[in-house]
């Protein structure tokens, strides 16, 4: 009898450990979709050194335009992001190797980057202009044939125009690895001009106004259209940054962001 009732017990103690171990089915679906949760957060890579789209406070977090519409656009599209700030010349290939899932950089949409990238309806408008110290008078892109020296931000569209002026391996054209250094190539007298995107370069007079500088529009140099840049394959996310894209300029929040950085 004895037996019989120590034999029962060990058995339901069994049962017992058994079903202590094995979670129930709202423990089975809460880690599911802890792991779906932690599978869904997106790595989004810049360059913050372009003010005023991104850039940097003194405690290394990174601000602007482009800042604050990919957090509209994760909010209106329920994704959860994190920002990388990186080297501008590495950017792009940090999409192939996965480092990266999402750029938005002041990433102009060319049928060269199209090739390795997928992009999402264009977000801003922008075109190169030239921005020359006093005393230069540049009206077209063949005046900037008689400077000295231009410079550009390497592996910009401001770096395609220069070449396509004066050929990749030009000594007239003088490349830096990021906007700041740019334009203290300018600031210095290094340079009698160099060329980058309006917004940008409208930004900085504005907030340089002691430097003597002008800033010209060439009429040669065509409109473009920047975009956010993800894998060709992640066809899924990209109709979902398209579609809260859409619902952020529908709300009137894309037009609060602009004018926190642009003047209309």
């Amino acid at each position: 009898m004895f037996a019989k009732h120590t034999a029962r017990f060990a058995t339901l103690a069994a049962a017992a450990l058994l079903a202590a171990c094995q979670p129930d089915a709202q423990s089975q679906q809460n880690a599911a979709s802890d792991t779906h949760h932690a599978a869904t957060v997106y790595n989004v890579g810049m360059n913050a050194n372009f003010a005023p789209f991104e850039f940097t406070d003194s405690a290394g977090n990174v601000h602007g335009f482009d800042v604050d519409l990919m957090n509209a656009i994760a909010k209106a599209g329920d994704l959860n992001i994190r920002y990388k700030n990186q080297p501008w010349d590495g950017l792009f290939a940090s999409l192939k190797s996965k480092d990266n899932d999402i750029l938005i950089s002041g990433i102009t949409i060319t049928d060269e980057r199209r090739q390795t990238m997928a992009f999402s309806r264009p977000y801003f408008e922008v075109k190169q202009v030239v921005l020359v110290s006093d005393g230069q008078n540049i009206q077209s892109v063949n005046d900037l044939t008689k400077l000295d020296k231009i410079a550009v931000s390497t592996g910009t569209t401001g770096d395609y125009a220069a070449q396509k002026l004066f050929g990749a391996t030009s000594p007239k054209v003088a490349r830096f690895e990021n906007l700041p250094l740019t334009i203290k190539a300018l600031e210095t007298g290094g340079a009698q001009a160099m060329i980058s995107d309006s917004a940008v370069v409208g930004n900085y007079v504005k907030n340089n106004s002691k430097q003597n500088f002008t800033v010209i529009d060439v009429p040669d140099f065509p409109v473009e259209e920047y975009g956010i840049a993800l894998r060709p394959e992640d066809t899924e996310l990209l109709a979902k940054i398209d579609d809260a894209l859409q619902k952020v300029r529908d709300s009137g929040e894309y037009e609060a962001i602009s004018k926190k950085y642009f003047a209309h």
